[in-house]
């Protein structure tokens, strides 16, 4: 008589291969994907930091037009490396009564990408805050 157990057996030799070539390179695309959405995020934070400290130095008292752009790139080029690539940081001023009371700085760019063939996502952080300015006490 023959044992079902051994016949079961023979039946299912090479399935654990055949699940590994059909499984594996879909965990590899939700690994990657993972990898890819972090490094977007990381890009995200890099972005708003730069866009921070360009809002700090363009708000600050007596700070000129073009110091918040250029403390924006300075931080770019100091932190981001290769997680975000073409970068651009634009400037906003809203005004009231011909004096500065806002200033807004916009930095965008593309994250780093690991999945072959696509291009990394795009990211736009912005920061903003008044202007500081003195007022006399008027007495």
């Amino acid at each position: 008589m023959a044992d079902p157990t051994r016949s079961r057996v023979a039946a299912e030799r090479g399935s654990a291969t055949l699940e590994v070539a059909i499984l594996g390179p879909a965990l590899l695309l939700v690994v990657f994907t993972i990898i890819q959405l972090g490094l977007w995020s990381y890009a995200r934070s890099l972005a708003l930091a730069a866009a921070q400290e360009g809002v700090a130095a363009a708000a600050a008292h007596g700070a000129r037009p073009g110091d918040g752009v250029a403390r924006a790139r300075q931080f770019l080029e100091r932190s981001a490396g290769d997680s975000l690539v073409a970068t651009s940081v634009a400037t906003s001023v809203a005004t009231s009564a011909s004096n500065a009371t806002r200033v807004r700085i916009e930095v965008s760019g593309r994250s780093l990408s690991v999945i072959p063939g696509v291009d990394g996502m795009t990211v736009t952080q912005s920061a903003e805050a008044p202007v500081e300015r003195f007022v006399g006490d008027g007495g």
